[in-house]
């Protein structure tokens, strides 16, 4: 597969790697997500809707894979996948026409 040379496929060996380099940074980081996505005032499900969009804005292939996954698992429908996907692309597009403001205003000057 193609991206696979782009983008390694994840496994447990460089999952191991990864963390032997930087051990406490990695324990850190685990229970910082852990408790991010745990349930609170906003349940598991549209936590994990919410990364998924989020991975498409910072264009993450391994988060978007984890994500949808994960979103899967807490009970969320493709269906409900795809629009937070949407979601993410109208903020992204949002964001770009918003920022035409700056190049108005410099244009002007």
């Amino acid at each position: 597969m193609e991206n696979e040379t782009l983008y390694p496929k994840t496994t447990k060996e460089l999952a191991d790697k990864k963390a032997a380099l930087a051990p406490k940074s990695v324990e850190a980081w685990r229970n910082f997500s852990k408790t991010v996505f745990e349930a609170g005032a906003i349940d598991e499900k549209t936590k994990q809707l919410i990364a998924v969009a989020v991975a498409h804005v910072t264009q993450c292939p391994y988060c978007i894979r984890s994500h949808s996954k994960q979103a899967m698992r807490k009970g969320a429908s493709k269906e409900e996948i795809m629009e937070a996907v949407w979601v993410a692309a109208e903020m992204r597009a949002g964001a770009a026409y918003a920022h035409a403001t700056i190049a108005i205003d410099e244009i002007e000057k």
